[in-house]
């Protein structure tokens, strides 16, 4: 019921029938002259862990009044910085940089306050909690950054949407020429960069064109890396668009992957965050054995964000202080509309010694590629050696019919 309703609260957003609030401020030099400029609607969407257990999420906008204390116009050698404070102590900012030509936005930090009892009445985590993107999107120097249509921004935990963007920094001296537009905004008459297959069934299974990069993965602790995982991911997903259901399917690249998480002795946590994509693993014990018991994704779909997860899996399972290895292709369901391939994968989330894998537990899928070679075998030894018993005893009874009266 929860991912239903955040669905329809983002599709009501993506189709402009849900009025939220809207900021603009403006920071000024000690001259009083205008630096940075910047309005904008914006919604957060915050997932966190309650005190029992339970993982939910919240979505608020940014409230019309705020103040922009702490900010600074920043020079042609110093970082511009405009902070955009909310009431109990929520605040967004984001920093500038430029050169003789160019400015770019580097960074958004989003810090938000878990001692809200309005927005976070059950937060087993409290006090402020802060998430950082790196952007860098560079504007000329005599342009508004403009971004009128629905853009997403994906950290852990934290999902922020904008639209009606309007940013401007070193508004000092510069006669404003023209506006500077996203990507968003630009129709878009070039191939989708993702494979897209039509269906009219309910629960297809999508077969990439191509198998994802494999990534090397790892979370650290204060005792060094305390999980390990090498993988081939893959995710395949259903999203309606233009009145039909499509299947789109996407590799993860490791390359442009971050890896973060967390370990105790009796769970872990895998956190993969690829652009607009975040997959969370999380691994359980049971009795000597780990396991992966629950799977979170949340990924831009087109006309929103989706998050789905299922907390009630069984894969990957190896005793502790070995590590699951697996060669063949996988499919984890995560619901009707999701599935994630997998392939080469090994996994360790507890007792990594010296940030190498223990000795390799290895799926049944493993398994069979030797073992039917074997049957097969036997069965044509077996069939061989039916057919010489057959020759010989038809050879006996030709003997018998030539015996002397």
């Amino acid at each position: 019921m929860e991912r239903l309703l955040r669905g329809l609260l983002f599709c009501l957003l993506g189709l402009g029938l849900m009025t939220t609030e809207a900021f603009e401020v403006q920071v000024k030099d000690g001259s009083n002259t205008t630096c940075t400029h910047a309005s904008m609607s914006v919604n957060f969407t915050i997932r966190y862990e309650t005190e029992s257990g339970t993982n939910r999420s919240v979505t608020f906008s940014a409230p019309d009044e705020v103040t922009t204390i702490g900010s600074t116009c920043g020079t042609s050698d110093d970082a511009a910085l405009l902070v955009v404070n909310f009431v109990n102590n929520h605040s967004w900012s984001v920093n500038f940089t430029r050169n003789s030509t160019m400015y770019s936005i580097d960074m958004i930090v989003f810090t938000y306050n878990t001692n809200d009892s309005t927005l976070f009445p059950d937060a087993k985590r409290k006090g402020l909690l802060t998430t950082v993107k790196s952007v860098n999107d560079p504007i000329p120097i005599n342009a508004t950054y403009t971004c009128l249509q629905q853009k997403d921004v994906i950290t852990d935990n934290v999902v922020q949407v904008y639209w009606n963007v309007s940013l401007l920094a070193y508004a000092q001296g510069v006669t404003i020429k023209r506006e500077f537009h996203c990507s968003e905004d630009a129709p878009t008459t070039h191939a989708p960069t993702t494979h897209i297959v039509t269906t009219t069934t309910p629960k297809p299974t999508p077969k990439p064109e191509d198998k994802p990069s494999i990534g090397n993965y790892f979370v650290i602790s204060s005792k060094g890396k305390c999980l390990m995982a090498t993988m081939g991911l893959q995710l395949n997903a259903s999203v309606f668009v233009s009145g039909h259901n499509v299947w789109t399917t996407r590799n993860i690249n490791p390359n442009s992957t971050i890896s973060s998480g967390s370990c105790s002795n009796e769970s872990a946590l895998l956190r993969l965050n690829d652009s607009d994509t975040i997959l969370e693993f999380s691994f359980s014990l049971r009795q000597k054995n780990f396991y992966l018991h629950e799977v979170n994704v949340t990924f831009a779909n087109g006309s929103g964000i989706s998050h789905i997860s299922n907390n009630n899996l069984s894969f990957w399972e190896a005793s502790v202080g070995k590590s699951y290895l697996c060669h063949k292709e996988q499919m984890i369901v995560v619901s009707e509309d999701l599935s994630i391939n997998t392939f080469e994968v090994r996994v360790q989330p507890f007792d990594v010694n010296n940030a190498t894998y223990g000795a390799a537990s290895e799926c049944f899928l493993d398994s069979d590629s030797i073992v039917i070679p074997i049957i097969i075998g036997a069965a044509l030894a077996g069939l061989v050696i039916i057919i010489v018993i057959a020759y010989l005893i038809g050879r006996r009874k030709t003997y018998a019919g030539y015996q002397t009266l």
